[in-house]
């Protein structure tokens, strides 16, 4: 099984890693996509009004064009451990045991807007951008990711894929026709039985399902097999005409 994770805006700042070694991270095949970014990110951050134009910064943000133009040389940390906010702090990943961290990192690709997906444990640097954003002098990011990532996820043959992307981020690199997936919505149901979409708990199900996981570890090659485990696990996710999953919270 294949997870695919969306990022988060609020990041930890610093690390112990190394400078980022685009070459480095999870799919290589998408490294001049990444070279692309990385370039005009810093490039963008050498005029700080533009900059906080484009990425919308008000001025007691500005501080994030400086960590954008630092993007080749700060230190880095896994990725599971860059991000905070509400989902990642439902997974909480600093304190997953080892073998759930290392499960983390064979099976989760948390999508980034600047590097693509990324492994879980890939070593990346703190940034400021969104899969909306439109950087001068590229493409805009849908059309300069898509592809490439559809092509990449595709070159790894996942037999499942566990979609817990925003939209926003499935446009910048759908799953590849033809790999069994299944894109999971958080719902709940109330006291009329009626099932609702949730926004506000929507990212601490995810995180909580995610780090459930990687506490399991289980061995799962299709969506009736996570069904079943979810069965098991007292998960609560129920399939729905339309290919995809509900994930009750």
């Amino acid at each position: 099984m294949l997870i695919l994770l969306p990022p988060s805006e609020t990041k930890r700042a610093g690390g112990s890693g190394p400078p980022l070694q685009p070459a480095s991270l999870a799919l290589p095949q998408l490294l001049l996509q990444r070279e692309a970014v990385i370039e005009a990110l810093v490039g963008l951050a050498a005029d700080a009004d533009e900059a906080a134009r484009v990425l919308k910064l008000g001025p007691t943000q500005r501080g994030e064009i400086v960590v954008n133009a630092q993007l080749r040389t700060a230190p880095t940390m896994p990725a599971i451990d860059r991000y905070t906010g509400v989902l990642y702090d439902a997974l909480d990943a600093a304190s997953v045991p080892s073998a759930g961290r290392r499960w983390l990192g064979a099976h989760v690709l948390v999508h980034s807007a600047p590097f693509g997906p990324v492994g879980a444990l890939d070593a990346i640097p703190a940034y400021r951008l969104g899969a909306a954003t439109s950087l001068p002098g590229t493409v805009p990011l849908r059309r300069l990711w898509a592809a490439g990532v559809t092509a990449a996820l595709a070159d790894l043959a996942p037999r499942f894929v566990l979609d817990l992307r925003s939209e926003a981020y499935t446009a910048l690199g759908p799953v590849p026709a033809g790999t069994a997936s299944r894109y999971v919505r958080v719902v709940s149901e109330g006291s009329d039985g009626a099932v609702r979409a949730l926004n506000h708990f929507n990212k601490h199900a995810k995180g909580a399902l995610v780090r459930r996981l990687a506490e399991d570890r289980p061995r799962i090659a299709s969506a009736a097999a996570f069904v079943r485990w979810a069965d098991a696990a007292g998960v609560r996710v129920r399939e729905t005409p339309g290919g995809e999953l509900e994930l009750f919270a």
